[in-house]
């Protein structure tokens, strides 16, 4: 019995002596030599289309007569925005909602509960040149909500590959020359990220531009010029 009991014994101990053995081996090899570099390059484009979100805000002490009010005032808006050349599949509606609100004293105490209406459009501009006539006729048609204006390219693929190559020759610089400091060679590309970033929205006053609209002035807005920063993250082996 205390034979076929040590034998067993026996086969345990040289299996945890091959596994101790095994993980020794992986721990022990050598791990793959990589450099990391992050290629950059602006890409500037001249706008050509515009995006902007166009509210009216109405209360009224019902529901029902605020929900009218908004609604007259909106298709006034809406009328306003067409009458300067936009067309209708450019206007979409993005929000409409209903909710009471209360009305308070400089003292904190509630002086009324009105009903209110917020209604708001977002239109695309393709014709960035009356984009000041558009916001201008919208406020005096009763806009009273306007949110950041975004400008864009309608077609700017071409343009982001220009950029994507420029960064990554970029990227392909500053690992050749940290490989030439560290004294070793760039071997093949491991990996790659990509990232672009977006155009960043113009707020608009629509209070100071209600101001403009009484003396018949258009809006003044500059979309200038679109620059967009094209990065990528590349990853090389070395030898």
């Amino acid at each position: 019995m205390r034979t076929k009991l040590v034998i067993p014994s026996i086969f345990i101990i040289a299996a945890l002596a091959l596994s101790a053995c095994s993980a020794s081996i992986s721990l022990g090899q050598a791990q793959p030599r990589t450099i990391n570099v992050t290629g950059n390059s602006q890409v500037i484009m001249t706008p050509d289309i515009a995006y902007v979100s166009i509210g009216v805000h109405s209360e009224a002490a019902s529901a029902s007569e605020a929900v009218a009010a908004n609604n007259a005032q909106t298709q006034a808006v809406i009328d306003a925005i067409k009458a300067q050349g936009v067309d209708a599949k450019d206007i979409q509606t993005t929000n409409f909602s209903v909710y009471q609100q209360q009305k308070t004293s400089p003292t904190g105490e509630v002086t009324e509960t009105v009903f209110a209406t917020d209604n708001t459009v977002y239109v695309t501009i393709r014709d960035i040149t009356k984009i000041g006539l558009i916001l201008d006729a919208s406020v005096k048609a009763g806009a009273n909500n306007i949110y950041g204006i975004t400008f864009d390219v309608q077609n700017k693929e071409a343009a982001m590959a220009t950029g994507r190559d420029e960064a990554m020759t970029d990227a392909q610089a500053q690992a050749e020359q940290l490989a030439s400091a560290a004294g070793v060679k760039l071997g093949d590309v491991q990996n790659i990220s990509y990232y672009s970033s977006s155009p960043s929205p113009i707020y608009y006053d629509s209070k100071a531009a209600a101001g403009i609209g009484g003396g018949g002035a258009s809006v003044p807005v500059s979309p200038g010029q679109l620059t967009m920063t094209v990065s990528v993250g590349v990853t090389y082996g070395i030898k």
